[in-house]
């Protein structure tokens, strides 16, 4: 069977929030763009589902927030944790200085369609259901398109860039030869669904207790629950069956009562083998790495789905003018991954702390108390608001250029840039300083009930 050609001026591999949110935006400015998935459907669960300050700023700079908030969603305004038995607020997303200060819990393949929506509407934008990409084209020492397989055929793809948005696994990366630096992380997830009351609590909440931490995410009608666990015990804690696995979960957070019940299978229970890297180089001559495919985060705060949209963003930015007069440049290429190295090593960084926080609780299985080192930190003055900047804004958030009629994008205020500064450096030192306090936390002799 022949091999179908495709000719584009840029092909996105991978229709996740980073390739559709470039795709719109490239095709907005009237760039011929071609997006890749390779399901037939984005219908996945328990992938990131929040949509962060600084994501629905984009939408509206866009004009798509109103329609976009029409859709079901919760809202959420801090995040709390529940240490022992002492709840404390942890980030607060009510003063961040943009439009909507909350994070939108939505299901991520409804954010995708709406995205997709949108993008079919533009005369320069294709999308391509259940094409896989299994190869790079060459063109001696340059990325000049990719091979794809749909439905049993052969599909070539001739482009004058390649992005590979097609996540931690990538095709496009491993096929280009780009090294990935690996960092060690201490913790996977387990995800899995218990049913809520509307009694239940309704922001997002951790539990930390008897050597266990949980994750409860309000969906409405159900929580989206994670349990950490240690890097590697997942066949260990099925070997201890799944009886021991509800008990845990009560354990950890009495209120759910019969509910964990539901939980009647390990096939409910989904692992996320949690990993924190980078490439060490996001591009070639004719391809560019961007979200997971170059910095894969761990789940912590929610925040790579936010990253991988905020990388689409400056991608689009830079590099559709070269694309649409056929001038790109490696050193767009470049520029683009020179942008986006702060904001990933800063995430990344507090990440890591956080991990190494986290992996202490493993280490008492015994009943938690706060110390007095937790109240206080968590006392400064501040601490809730700038941990909520971080969180739901962070380091270098982008906005939106110009679109085919000229519009110049919304400038940054000033303050707002300063401001950003300063609390994204707070919530550094805070991470840091919650680790310490970690060690204490663990210390039975230093414990106050």
């Amino acid at each position: 069977m022949a091999s179908a050609l495709v000719e584009t001026g840029c092909c996105v591999v991978g229709g996740g929030p980073a390739g559709m949110m470039l795709g719109y935006l490239l095709a907005r400015q009237g760039v011929d763009v071609t997006v890749l998935e390779k399901h037939g459907d984005f219908f996945r669960d328990f992938r990131g589902d929040t949509v962060h300050p600084s994501t629905l700023d984009v939408l509206k700079e866009l004009g798509l927030l109103e329609e976009f908030l029409k859709l079901p969603h919760q809202q959420v305004e801090s995040l709390g944790v529940v240490i022992g038995n002492s709840t404390f607020e942890v980030a607060d997303f009510r003063h961040v200085p943009t439009h909507c200060k909350f994070v939108a819990l939505m299901p991520q393949w409804d954010f995708l369609n709406f995205i997709s929506s949108h993008a079919r509407r533009l005369p320069t934008f294709q999308l391509l259901m259940q094409h896989e990409v299994v190869d790079l084209r060459r063109d001696g020492k340059r990325i000049a398109g990719v091979v794809a397989r749909n439905d049993g055929r052969e599909v070539q793809v001739r482009a004058d860039l390649v992005v590979g948005c097609d996540g931690r696994h990538s095709v496009t990366r491993r096929a280009a030869g780009l090294e990935v630096i690996e960092y060690g992380v201490p913790i996977d997830v387990l995800w899995f669904r218990i049913s809520r009351n509307t009694s239940d609590p309704a922001q997002v909440l951790g539990n930390v207790n008897y050597g266990k931490a949980l994750i409860l995410i309000n969906r409405s009608d159900y929580f989206q629950a994670g349990l950490i666990i240690t890097k590697g015990s997942y066949d260990s804690v099925k070997a201890r069956g799944i009886d021991a696995f509800r008990a845990g979960i009560r354990q950890l957070a009495p209120w759910l009562g019969e509910r964990v019940n539901e939980l009647h299978d390990w096939e409910q229970i989904k692992m996320l083998t949690v990993q924190i890297n980078r490439l060490r180089r996001w591009h070639r001559p004719g391809l560019l790495c961007i979200g997971d495919a170059a910095h894969a985060m761990s789940p912590a705060g929610g925040v790579g789905i936010n990253l991988a949209i905020q990388d689409g963003v400056a991608a689009a930015n830079r590099l559709a003018g070269p694309l649409r007069e056929r001038q790109l440049r490696e050193a767009d290429l470049a520029a683009v991954q020179r942008r986006r190295t702060f904001p990933t090593r800063v995430t990344q960084a507090i990440q890591l702390v956080a991990h190494r926080g986290i992996a202490h609780v493993f280490e008492t299985p015994g009943p938690i108390h706060a110390s007095w080192q937790m109240k206080a930190l968590l006392r400064i003055p501040g601490i809730h608001r700038a941990l909520g900047y971080a969180v739901g804004v962070g380091a270098r958030p982008e906005h939106v250029g110009k679109d085919t009629r000229g519009n110049p994008r919304r400038a940054c205020p000033p303050g707002f840039l300063r401001a950003g500064i300063g609390l994204a450096a707070a919530a550094a030192v805070c991470a840091w300083a919650a680790w310490k306090v970690w060690n204490k936390i663990t210390d039975p002799a230093r414990q106050t009930s």
